[in-house]
């Protein structure tokens, strides 16, 4: 069934930039191999994935037909569901779980676990059926712990949609950096992009995409600082692409933090935690604000690099 949206905002953006926030469960590579197929139109006409959309203009997507064969399975896990009712569910990802199927991981990932536990309760994820990532507004890297919210109906997915467009949902992180971090507080603005050799990397670059972080300094010695950071936006590998950025990358990152490597101390991944979110709820306009402690071996990790003090200003 065809969807159709009418572009309201007063400033011009580009066709492709538009149809990823209105229906993000697809990428925007995915978008742009539709468009060239002309399955999108503007006012009844195909246009280049880089057109600029005007107020009052007519955005209509035609999709193909659905291949179930592509689709992901439901597989029994078991999971830290933090709150759920009828329209969403929040959950606290462990370090080490790819959060939706890929070429790479077409199995044994967080989306294949959810889709287990809403299908047990006769329930289902937004979109589900229609792509790899139903239900998902918003990831964390397959190492990255901490706090996801998850869509079970549409009504849901484009409200929370809509909230991280206009940043309005809160991510807070935990992080351990290398070296010692001098500044109490600060933000970080380096626009970000993706590294012309190192595909797997992203970096500051002026042509980037802009991206701003704050953080604030919670612990540090000469050689680690712990770190509270906000995302003000959600760049791809933001906080990791920012502290690398500033020479502080987080500790035990294998993309971001190679030249670290003999101070490695052999955890599952970069020490990075997403403690807290918060959002208006997208049905009830409730405001919701969750928070997780850190894993048990983040807080060993912390005590072993900066002493059992560093655990008396973790945020509650």
């Amino acid at each position: 069934m065809q969807k159709e949206w009418d572009y309201s905002a007063s400033s011009s953006k580009r066709l492709d930039h538009f149809l990823v926030e209105k229906a993000n469960q697809y990428s925007r590579s995915q978008w742009g191999k539709w468009i060239k197929e002309g399955r999108v139109t503007v006012n009844d006409k195909v246009r280049k994935a880089s057109y600029p959309l005007e107020e009052g203009d007519k955005v209509t997507f035609f999709p193909p037909e659905e291949k179930n064969v592509h689709l992901p399975l439901a597989e029994a896990m078991t999971l830290e569901i933090v709150y759920e009712d009828k329209d969403l569910l929040v959950v606290n990802k462990p370090s080490g779980l790819v959060v939706h199927p890929s070429k790479d991981h077409e199995t044994g990932t967080l989306v294949n676990g959810l889709l287990a536990h809403v299908q047990a309760k006769g329930e289902r994820l937004a979109h589900e059926g229609e792509s790899f990532r139903p239900g998902i507004v918003h990831r964390i890297d397959k190492d990255t712990s901490g706090l996801l919210v998850m869509a079970k109906t549409e009504a849901a997915f484009e409200g929370l949609s809509d909230q991280i467009q206009s940043h309005q949902v809160k991510r807070s992180y935990l992080a351990l950096a290398y070296g010692e971090v001098t500044s109490d507080q600060g933000t970080i603005t380096y626009p970000l992009k993706r590294h012309p050799v190192d595909r797997m990397r992203y970096i500051a670059d002026l042509e980037g995409k802009s991206a701003v972080t704050h953080y604030k300094r919670l612990s540090h010695s000469s050689d680690y600082t712990l770190l509270e950071l906000d995302l003000e936006t959600g760049r791809t590998h933001q906080i990791r692409a920012h502290l690398a950025a500033i020479h502080h990358p987080l500790v035990d990152d294998p993309l971001y933090a190679k030249s670290y490597r003999q101070h490695f101390f052999q955890q599952d991944g970069q020490c990075l935690h997403a403690y807290r979110l918060a959002f208006k709820h997208p049905i009830s306009h409730e405001d919701l604000v969750f928070s997780v402690p850190l894993p048990a071996a983040f807080r060993q990790l912390i005590v072993h690099t900066l002493g059992e003090g560093a655990l008396k200003v973790l945020p509650n």
